[in-house]
């Protein structure tokens, strides 16, 4: 069981960034939670039928964007802390 954990810690970080890419792809297509709650994917989708206005969908989009990386990069430093090969002895 403890060697499990640093797996388990390190899979569940880079899920995080296919969770938000899957909700935000869900509410994009109308499919998530009610009109009134923000959410990203729905932000996306209100600024595509108003093409013209750029910064309507272009935000959110990075700001999804950024968070998927960002959470990716963070397991991929977990990941390389916990595990034994890639430490060096000093």
């Amino acid at each position: 069981m403890p060697n499990s954990i640093g797996a388990v810690i390190i899979v569940a970080t880079l899920d995080i960034g296919n969770q938000i890419l899957f909700f935000s792809t869900l509410s994009f297509l109308g499919l998530g939670t009610p009109p009134p709650t923000p959410e990203w994917g729905a932000m996306v989708s209100d600024g595509m039928d108003n093409f013209m206005q750029w910064w309507i969908c272009t935000f959110p989009g990075l700001a999804i964007l950024s968070m998927a990386i960002g959470a990716n990069f963070i397991g991929d430093g977990i990941r390389d802390l916990l595990d034994p090969k890639l430490r060096k002895e000093f």
